[in-house]
């Protein structure tokens, strides 16, 4: 069964507030725009490294 995580984390005042200016200019929840900042990443990672494997367990 998948089951989403959580992720918790801490950022200074400064690069919380230009994220939220970034999240509204881009039209996203803050949420929203941290996902598509992780998938950005994951992806620029897959096509200078290949795909990660993953094993079904994780």
């Amino acid at each position: 069964m998948k089951r989403d995580k959580h992720l918790g984390i801490t950022i200074n005042s400064e690069m919380h507030r230009k994220l939220v200016y970034i999240s509204d200019y881009e039209g996203r929840s803050m949420s929203g725009q941290i996902l598509y900042l992780i998938q950005q990443c994951i992806r620029t990672f897959e096509q200078e490294h290949g795909a990660i494997a993953l094993d079904e367990q994780s």
